[in-house]
């Protein structure tokens, strides 16, 4: 049975989830509670309900993956389908009427959160890559981040001139791969609307490596 995209965002966006009324997720209850390391950013309302949801599954990793690194862990929010269901929700609310014809996700945790965001807004999603990963003609742009260096690829004909695009990542610390991002859109004559990403570290100060491009974020790193 084929479903059309409307059939598919309305099952992914409109059904609310099934999650036990009696008691929250075991992984969320007092004896195993995740510690809170983000708080809730002014810019989309703090008082928004979702936000905190959102910021409860998030946990921090110490040292990893080096020594005096503390990872944001989203992989707990994953977990949580009501939480993930939020942070999508407030992505798509956001961006369904901003005319974007291409979101770019980042690899790899860009990839989580990139293609259900534009299934619902209508656009397509464009994978960037590490290299050697993505088949065929690609370009690429170096990139340096909080814990080492890196090159990240798009394939050669995915974006047109003159498409608005929005990047995707879950994080954004020293700003080194949303700007890599930003150059390959732009290269290839994109014109990127906005970074989306779910948390900031706004003592890594990585918006300053982006060039004025606005940067959306629901929840930052204390």
């Amino acid at each position: 049975m084929q479903l059309s995209c409307s059939t598919l965002r309305q099952f992914f966006f409109l059904r609310p989830p099934r999650l036990p009324s009696s008691s929250p997720p075991l992984f969320l209850t007092p004896r195993r509670r995740l510690p809170s390391v983000v708080r809730a950013m002014a810019s989309v309302g703090s008082d928004d309900r979702r936000l905190s949801r959102i910021a409860s599954t998030i946990r921090v990793i110490h040292d990893f993956p080096k020594p005096g690194i503390k990872f944001q862990d989203i992989t707990t929010l994953l977990l949580d389908p009501e939480a993930f269901r939020h942070t999508i929700d407030m992505f798509v609310e956001r961006y369904k009427d901003k005319k974007i014809s291409v979101v770019a996700g980042v690899e790899a945790r860009g990839f989580i959160f990139g293609p259900p965001i534009s299934l619902a807004i209508g656009a397509k999603f464009v994978p960037l890559r590490k290299p050697k990963k993505l088949p065929g003609e690609v370009i690429a742009e170096e990139y340096s981040l909080e814990y080492g260096t890196g090159i990240m690829e798009m394939h050669v004909g995915a974006v047109h001139p003159g498409e608005r695009a929005l990047v995707i990542d879950d994080l954004v610390a020293t700003g080194g791969t949303l700007a890599a991002a930003i150059r390959l859109l732009e290269r290839v004559g994109a014109e990127v609307v906005e970074c989306a990403c779910v948390i900031e570290l706004p003592e890594l100060k990585g918006r300053e490596r982006l060039n004025g491009k606005p940067v959306f974020v629901l929840i930052e790193a204390d």
